[in-house]
């Protein structure tokens, strides 16, 4: 049984071990108000605005929860050098993330989700994006200094968070995979449902109950009680262990908690752990953050999922994209 000794320990074994994260880089912004009136142009609310904030977002806010964890996150990935951008940078360096591989280019618009709340509701998101500008060279850059760091043993695990903004793509993945299972390297995926990505062998993937059934392309059901025995969501599992060799494969549930598919295990289901849900923004980030930092760690995948069941249950209980600290996670765990 897990209890806050073990998890100080196993915290204290992963201080400062690197992990590269490869991902969509978004800049979360939120304009915080109150709402005055309905406008007299539309039917809509008028929101009078008494503040606005800016956090990591994307793939960033997988580096932000290593981080918080405390171990190192190595960012691979692109932003641009507008107004958002700046933002972007500035966050980075201040949130203690190694930005030495990250691609600064002046024609990418970096991409900003702003998300418009008042009275802690969200009344509205507004997306600055354009997927269409992710550089061709970029594929080559970040696969040969990946390649040099799994070489030089630099890292212990790569983390690949797909947001379906065009920065992941098969031919990465399949690259990298084959010189990170070669040398022993942890590799974690958090797909997009409307990216299909064709690879093989992949140590962890995460995704959400729709992200598995969608990628699997089986009809996403509801799930019977307990969630580890339902034969639809066991068949896709399956299909995920055939068709792209995954290893260990964590399902999350939203309420129902998550399940834990291993190759010639029984699936676990971990219940829930959050106390009350104002925000699900981030959670499958701090997932994959919790879940990866574990293994490598010495936690076994159990042990892994149960951490970052907690870990998820802290932040979805905060309004906003956020990380989960090492001092939140201890407190979790009784004696």
């Amino acid at each position: 049984m897990m209890n806050k000794y073990f998890i100080e320990n196993l915290l204290s074994s992963i201080e400062d071990k690197k992990i590269a994260v490869v991902g969509d880089l978004i800049l979360d912004s939120y304009i915080w108000g109150k709402v005055t009136r309905i406008s007299p142009e539309a039917p809509v609310p008028v929101v009078q605005v008494r503040n606005k904030t800016y956090c990591l977002g994307g793939a960033a806010n997988v580096m932000k929860n290593i981080v918080s964890l405390g171990g190192e996150a190595i960012a691979f990935g692109i932003t641009g050098t507008q107004h958002a951008g700046h933002h972007f940078l500035s966050l980075m360096k201040d949130s203690g993330i190694n930005i030495d591989y990250l691609t600064i280019d002046k024609n990418y618009l970096t991409i900003e989700k702003q998300r418009i709340i008042a009275e802690s509701q969200q009344l509205a998101r507004v997306d600055y994006e354009d997927t269409n500008t992710v550089p061709e060279y970029i594929n080559d850059y970040i696969v040969s200094n990946l390649k040099e760091l799994i070489s030089a043993k630099t890292i212990e695990a790569i983390i690949f968070e797909d947001y379906g903004k065009g920065l992941i793509n098969s031919e990465m993945l399949s690259s990298i995979l084959d010189y990170a299972n070669y040398y022993g390297v942890v590799t974690a995926l958090d797909p997009h449902p409307n990216r299909k990505l064709l690879f093989k062998g992949i140590t962890v993937a995460t995704p959400n109950k729709n992200e598995a059934f969608a990628l699997a392309g089986k009809y996403n059901n509801d799930l019977i009680d307990p969630p580890a025995k339902d034969p639809c969501l066991c068949e896709v599992a399956k299909i995920w262990e055939k068709e792209w060799g995954v290893e260990q494969l964590l399902v999350t549930l939203g309420s129902k908690g998550m399940v834990l598919y291993e190759k010639d295990k029984e699936p676990l289901h971990i219940p829930t752990k959050a106390k009350e849900v104002f925000d699900v923004t981030g959670a499958g980030d701090t997932v994959i953050a919790a879940y990866t930092l574990s293994l490598i760690g010495g936690a076994k995948p159990p042990q892994a999922a149960e951490i970052s069941n907690h870990a998820a249950g802290i932040v979805v209980g905060k309004i906003g994209t956020s990380a989960v600290t090492k001092e939140e996670l201890i407190a979790e765990f009784q004696d």
